[in-house]
């Protein structure tokens, strides 16, 4: 299934299905942690707009249909933050993710000149934790942000890519 799904690059008419899926697929992360009001719940068409101008925003399509997303920036000093990996629910743990993680990590290295590469999940988000260590991510820090929330940050450098 996996080799039908193409990743490219997001245009501004993919914002809609973005923002749909992202909405689908952060409900399990909302009631993981009890909280609807999380960032991924409540951004607006024209905030995710403003993302796909200014960062690197992948897609994959099935079809015309976007699937997965994530996005990433590079601060001026090599740091790249890559967010928001999402891939539709039916089509999760047939690798699809690691491949969108692996896409934009080499568009922030080769166009954005990243020296490596910072991103965080909760800390009960077990299925993120277990993606990101077998893609060469190690945790770096721990904030607690409300009593239900910890996010786990976690870094790798370029040449850590498997």
């Amino acid at each position: 299934m996996g080799t039908s799904v193409t990743i490219s690059t997001a245009t501004d008419d993919d914002g809609e299905q973005i923002l749909k899926l992202q909405y689908l697929c952060y409900q399990t992360e909302a009631a993981l942690y009890d909280d609807y009001g999380i960032e991924p719940l409540t951004q607006t068409l024209d905030s995710l707009r403003a993302e796909l101008a200014e960062g690197c925003v992948m897609v994959a399509r099935l079809g015309r249909e976007v699937v997965g997303s994530v996005r990433g920036t590079v601060d001026a000093d090599g740091t790249a933050r890559i967010g928001k990996l999402i891939v539709h629910p039916r089509l999760q743990r047939h690798g699809l993710g690691g491949r969108l993680l692996a896409a934009v990590e080499r568009r922030l290295a080769e166009e954005r000149s990243a020296k490596r590469y910072r991103l965080f999940t909760g800390h009960r988000s077990e299925g993120n934790l277990r993606l990101y260590r077998n893609h060469g991510y190690a945790p770096v820090g721990t904030e607690q942000l409300t009593h239900r929330l910890s996010l786990v940050t976690l870094e790798k450098e370029p040449s850590a890519a498997p």
